[in-house]
């Protein structure tokens, strides 16, 4: 398992907030939802779409090319056009910074 990493400052993820981050090349989408941070691998299971682009509404993010949501405290596709999850990675919050571990 890949050790937490820091991906952006508690201040660029404020509630209700979206942050895309790269870790070892791989895009990630974070979201606090609640004052709850989760991550996301930021690819639309569907074509690939950016969801870090997308709009939050509660826990589900909505891909900004076909409509396609997840949600995103547990990566499960919600809605067609996608059928797939997407990853989900661990994130804590320590002082003033997010951490995130890549899922293996």
């Amino acid at each position: 398992m890949s050790d937490f990493q820091r991906v952006c400052a508690a201040s660029e993820l404020p509630v209700g907030g979206k942050h895309l981050a790269i870790v070892d090349g791989r895009a990630l989408a974070l979201f606090n939802v609640g004052g709850t941070a989760y991550a996301i691998d930021d690819v639309c299971t569907h074509d690939g779409g950016p969801l870090a682009e997308g709009d939050l509404e509660g826990s589900e993010v909505m891909c900004p090319r076909h409509g396609a949501r997840f949600d995103v405290r547990t990566g499960k596709a919600l809605c067609m056009p996608a059928f797939e999850p997407v990853a989900v990675h661990a994130v804590e919050i320590r002082g003033d910074d997010v951490f995130v571990r890549l899922a293996d």
